[in-house]
């Protein structure tokens, strides 16, 4: 299996080099496509590309009990495997650590570039992954929106955070919560939630697409092979809150974007998680909370309250337990779902974006995998 006029076709002119194995000297964006350019044109057959990308998504070796590659790869292909390899983990490197009394650990992910994300580790074999280096909603109670967009994450770079988790613990639910707003990255979020349900050993529902709501959404998610579960920020049930709330986001009326939700939730058979950062004295009165029972009493939905994750030198406060505590049993108690939630991590003051601004601050380097 090693021959073949693929194999040797390719040995006739010099490989294209390997991917940079350190955080710092490609500015390339990589997708998967690239990944598998990069065995294709080392002569790698279509189903080998397959299991080696699937191999490496899953944190397996590419030597099994039952199959050595140097049973099936080209020679060219095995030679410049490790190589590969080592550049495609050197997609996402590990420059940070902040675990949490809550069992959660905060990530800072180092990109080939220079640039940083951040990932969150969640109890229960979760993880919270970013799509974009910083964010164009600019959600004024965001510390990932203050700064705007500076880029697109590729799929590969999506991906490859997961690969990171799993050599700290299992990965058995993936969220695109983290920094970034993934329906403004659609293709390589798209792309990487499809290699994630199908070959990464990741049940469709535990997918979460978590967005701030626009049309494309809902047309795209319900096209593809794998469907994900969809969470929708919502955050205010009034239409001028929202927007100074969310100041880039689409024009989407509240009431609008529920319809939407729910459609898209009777499609897939997975109920719309309805996102919402209490913030004191701001949408937690009851203007806000009839408006909720209006808009999500009977729903296929769940609404995850979270209370506000203070952040150094945003004016806004996180309000008291028991207020908090009072709002979800009223909420429960007038027949919708509430499920009061932490921000993870909340002892180490690692909200996201705020371990990446810290950070920023402090000078850390990239460091070399």
């Amino acid at each position: 299996m090693g021959g073949g006029p693929m194999a040797e076709s390719a040995r006739l002119s010099p490989p294209p080099e390997p991917f940079d194995r350190r955080c710092t000297n490609n500015r390339q964006v990589m997708d998967i496509a690239d990944l598998r350019q990069q065995l294709r044109a080392r002569g790698a057959r279509p189903d080998h590309v397959e299991r080696v990308i699937r191999r490496w998504i899953q944190g397996l070796a590419q030597d099994s009990r039952h199959r050595h590659i140097g049973d099936f790869l080209s020679k060219a292909v095995r030679q410049d495997l490790p190589a590969l390899l080592d550049g495609w983990n050197g997609l996402a490197c590990l420059l940070e650590q902040h675990p949490g009394e809550d069992g959660a650990v905060r990530l800072l992910v180092g990109l080939h570039d220079g640039q940083t994300v951040e990932s969150v580790l969640l109890p229960g074999g979760g993880l919270c992954v970013s799509t974009q280096v910083g964010c164009a909603v600019g959600c004024v109670f965001c510390m990932t929106g203050q700064a705007g967009l500076q880029r697109q994450l590729g799929s590969a770079e999506i991906v490859a955070q997961v690969v990171l988790a799993r050599t700290l613990r299992a990965v058995r639910k993936v969220v695109f919560m983290g920094m970034g707003e993934p329906a403004h990255n659609l293709e390589s979020v798209l792309d990487a939630i499809h290699l994630l349900g199908t070959e990464g050993q990741i049940g469709h529902k535990n997918l979460v697409f978590s967005t701030v709501g626009d049309p494309r959404v809902f047309d795209r998610l319900s096209s593809g092979v794998v469907k994900p579960a969809l969470a929708l920020s919502l955050h205010s049930t009034l239409a001028e809150r929202r927007v100074q709330l969310l100041p880039r986001a689409p024009r989407i009326a509240p009431d609008q974007l529920v319809e939407l939700g729910e459609a898209y939730a009777r499609r897939s058979s997975y109920p719309i998680q309805y996102q919402w950062t209490l913030i004191d004295g701001l949408n937690d009165d009851e203007a806000e909370l009839e408006g909720i029972v209006r808009l999500l009493r009977g729903k296929y939905a769940v609404l995850n309250m979270i209370p506000y994750n203070t952040v150094a030198g945003l004016d806004f406060r996180r309000p008291a337990s028991d207020k908090t505590s009072a709002i979800a049993s009223f909420l429960n108690r007038r027949g919708v779902l509430t499920k009061l939630r932490q921000s993870a991590g909340q002892d180490v003051d690692a909200g996201c974006g705020q371990l990446r601004a810290r950070s920023a601050i402090a000078g850390i380097p990239v460091l070399v995998r």
